[in-house]
């Protein structure tokens, strides 16, 4: 038996193997690069081993390392996670060699299923239906296709192709972006069906010849092909189809003679057709809404079958209700999904029952990588946390998992949080109308949950009046009223970088506590301070007579027209987090008096965000047309393109590949022509 295991992996997966081995009585050995030294996944193992190396992204990939920390701390077992280790048939092997127990399928098996080119020709051939594929671009001859690279998986060397003209560079950006992340550049093109859905079926088979089925999970409302909300049972699959994918998927794992948990994914047509696509030899993130239907711990059936032991069944358990998760991503859904870094301040989710397993009783299950004060840098994916919610029906799921969304409390870094809650509260959704074009047809889910004039106004003036608390409360002067001025009929003011641009904010305060007048404006940056600013019309001082019941540094509570509303303001170094019913805003106080900074000249292209330069595809004097790509940022395992916004020449290049750069650093100049 399995006495002291270590896990290959980081984060989420890392802390929910962790949470297994506790309740099975299992010690737990983490390893950690330099970034990661803090993390909560190295403070809640038995045992932490530092794995050395320049690069902390690569570093989890040696797996050298990782046998040689297994050693260190007496590991006799390595569960992969479900980084791109739990698929390579090479790690497998040398973990066995090593005479450690493996916690999944045999190597020759994760072999097999690794290539996506092999898997496709070897499963045809047992009858699992297959869409057509070119292994070269010239064999192309129908379009839309999708481009995949035949090793790894998380939408990484995925393109769409509509027309033969952006075949060849779309081919190109795969292979880079493919070689990168797995090591494989190797790529194919496979027919695109429109309006598809993305259904997988999840199964368990042990060593003593059980292959079950445990359901179906729909993964299709997706970003940049990587999958965002999953849920079981599919709104789409009836008990005929359910059965018809599950046998094929019984299929794909005995022609493989597969041992562990799998899970085999196929693409359903709105004809009702469906083909496979790969088959994840390891745990899939979304693992966490089939235990909350079938009520089984499949971190634990791992660990019992990699110890020779029998299934707990034989045959698929019942599913009960219906179980929704959502990734939460630190990346922009409104800039083109750009990933955020930064310290993560506050990370609060409320109606949170449990974590790391399966839930006895209907509720949100959180399954988190992250705690108050983890930094979120540029060496790994920008997941955050995964939300679960589990409830007799899919309109129960969806409602409380977008309800505990909201009033969740995000602060330091942009999430994708807003856009899961309108996705959650979309009629379509709702409809069970979920494909994976559902992003493309409803632009309107990117709209912030803030989208009210007065619910900015209100956040404004919340966060500027927790601020005169907490001035109140100085050991300097402490007599002195709060922004005591000598011509009382002022309002007093604060001006904040906010939502909307640039906004002032004025108040001023009678002896009741209540607020006799207050005002919010948006202005240009370049008239702060100065008389004459434009009014916004819509920020003009006809605002609802407003009483303050109380106000303290972190919490506010108005009265505005007879409704009491609750603001909570967090501050960061001038920076204000305010949290309401109506929404959450961020607001960066600007300074009274600011330093003057250094222009860039006009026509600066900037670093989208931190990471290193890869390619550089122009040289100074070089005229380029708009839309041009002129180099690409490498971070969090994605090439970031970097296009000529309008038609010019390149007057500075600052840059060079291999090049690193922080956020907003300078790369090139493009003059008008």
């Amino acid at each position: 038996m399995i006495r002291r295991l270590l896990v290959a992996n980081r984060g989420e997966i890392a802390r929910r193997v962790f949470a297994t081995c506790r309740a099975m009585g299992v010690e737990t050995v983490a390893v950690y690069s330099d970034a990661d030294a803090d993390s909560p996944h190295v403070a809640e193992a038995d045992y932490a081993v530092h794995l050395p190396g320049n690069s902390p992204s690569a570093t989890y990939l040696r797996g050298d390392l990782l046998i040689s920390a297994a050693r260190k701390c007496g590991a006799d077992a390595v569960h992969p996670g479900y980084g791109f280790l739990s698929e390579n048939a090479e790690f497998a092997r040398a973990v066995i060699d090593a005479g450690l127990t493996w916690v999944g399928p045999s190597p020759k098996a994760i072999a097999m299923m690794g290539s996506k080119l092999e898997a496709k020709a070897l499963l045809a051939e047992a009858g699992v239906p297959m869409l057509p594929t070119a292994v070269e671009p010239d064999d192309v001859d129908t379009f839309p296709v999708l481009v995949k690279a035949s090793a790894g998986g998380g939408g990484r060397g995925m393109r769409i192709v509509r027309d033969r003209e952006s075949l060849a560079e779309a081919v190109a950006a795969a292979r880079r972006e493919a070689a990168a992340a797995f090591g494989d550049g190797t790529v194919f093109c496979e027919r695109y069906v429109e309006r598809a859905r993305h259904i997988e079926v999840q199964i368990m088979a042990d060593a003593h010849g059980n292959v079950v089925p445990l359901g179906e999970r729909e993964c299709s409302i997706q970003r940049r092909h990587q999958k965002i909300v999953e849920e079981t049972p599919s709104p789409a699959v009836d008990p005929v189809l359910r059965e018809k994918l599950c046998q094929a998927a019984i299929t794909a794992a005995r022609a493989v003679s597969y041992v562990g948990a799998g899970t085999v994914e196929f693409l359903l047509a709105p004809t009702g057709e469906f083909f496979f696509l790969e088959m994840n030899t390891r745990l899939q993130v979304e693992h966490p809404v089939t235990e909350c239907v079938i009520g089984v711990d499949m971190v634990r059936m791992q660990l019992v079958v990699a110890e020779g032991g029998p299934l707990p069944f034989n045959g698929p358990p019942p599913l009960r209700g219906h179980a929704i998760e959502v990734r939460l991503y630190a990346e922009d859904p409104a800039y083109a999904w750009m990933p955020s870094t930064g310290t993560l301040h506050r990370f609060d989710v409320p109606g949170v029952t449990h974590a790391f397993g399966p839930l006895s009783a209907p509720g949100l299950r959180l399954d988190s990588g992250v705690a108050d004060g983890s930094v979120i840098g540029v060496h790994y994916d920008p997941m955050l946390a995964k939300l679960i919610a589990w409830a007799p029906t899919r309109a129960e799921a969806a409602r409380m998992l977008g309800g505990a969304l909201a009033r969740a409390r995000i602060h330091g870094v942009t999430t994708n949080r807003d856009l899961l809650v309108r996705v959650l509260r979309h009629s379509a959704f709702l409809a069970g109308g979920t494909d994976t074009g559902f992003l493309d047809r409803h632009p309107e889910v990117f709209a912030p949950l803030l989208s009210s004039v007065d619910a900015v106004r209100l956040s404004c003036l919340a966060a500027a009046l927790a601020g005169a608390a907490r001035r109140a409360k100085t050991a300097l002067l402490p007599g002195l009223p709060s922004g005591w001025r000598n011509v009382p009929s002022a309002l007093q003011t604060v001006v904040y970088e906010g939502p909307t641009g640039t906004i002032e904010v004025g108040y001023r305060i009678d002896r009741a506590n209540d607020l006799a007048a207050w005002a919010v404006r948006r202005i240009d940056p370049e008239d702060i301070g100065l008389p004459g600013a434009a009014l916004d019309p819509a920020g003009a001082p006809d605002h609802p007579p407003a009483a303050i019941l109380s106000a303290t540094g972190e919490r506010v509570v108005l009265d505005v027209g007879g409704v009491r509303l609750q603001f909570a303001v967090h501050e960061v170094d001038g920076t204000s987090f305010v949290d309401s019913p109506e929404g959450s805003v961020t607001l960066t106080e600007l300074p009274r008096y600011p330093l003057p900074s250094a222009d860039q000249p006009e026509g600066s292209l900037v670093a989208p965000l931190p990471g290193a330069v890869g390619r550089v595809l122009v040289v100074p004097g070089q005229r380029v047309a708009a839309g041009e790509l002129l180099l690409t940022v490498e971070a969090m395992k994605l090439e970031h393109p970097v296009h000529a916004p309008t038609d010019g020449v390149i007057s500075d290049l600052r840059v060079a590949a291999g090049s690193q750069v922080e956020s907003g650093a300078l790369l090139a100049v493009l003059s008008p022509s």
